[in-house]
């Protein structure tokens, strides 16, 4: 439910508007579904940062696929062959 609240806050909100709630609709008084959905809701929750890098590190370098050899498997192409837009 958070991750919904907080997308209608970024995308949908205005400045005006007060702050979003959710509201969980149930067609049976089946309690077990509301009591998983907002369990531990105030559980803290950690956030990990990562960074992007520019190069992998020398002990991975032999190990992974090139930029150039993931876009032509994910073009259906090999490396090296032309490509249609080369023609």
């Amino acid at each position: 439910m958070n991750f919904y609240l907080s997308a209608v806050d970024d995308l949908l909100k205005h400045p005006g508007d007060q702050s979003s709630i959710g509201l969980i609709l149930c067609r049976s008084r089946e309690r077990i579904i509301v009591e998983y959905a907002l369990r531990d809701t105030a559980k803290p929750m950690g956030i990990a940062e990562f960074r992007l890098l520019e190069t992998l590190p020398e002990d991975l370098q032999g190990s992974l696929p090139s930029i150039e050899e993931l876009e032509a498997e994910l073009s259906g192409h090999a490396v090296g062959e032309p490509t249609p837009s080369d023609d």
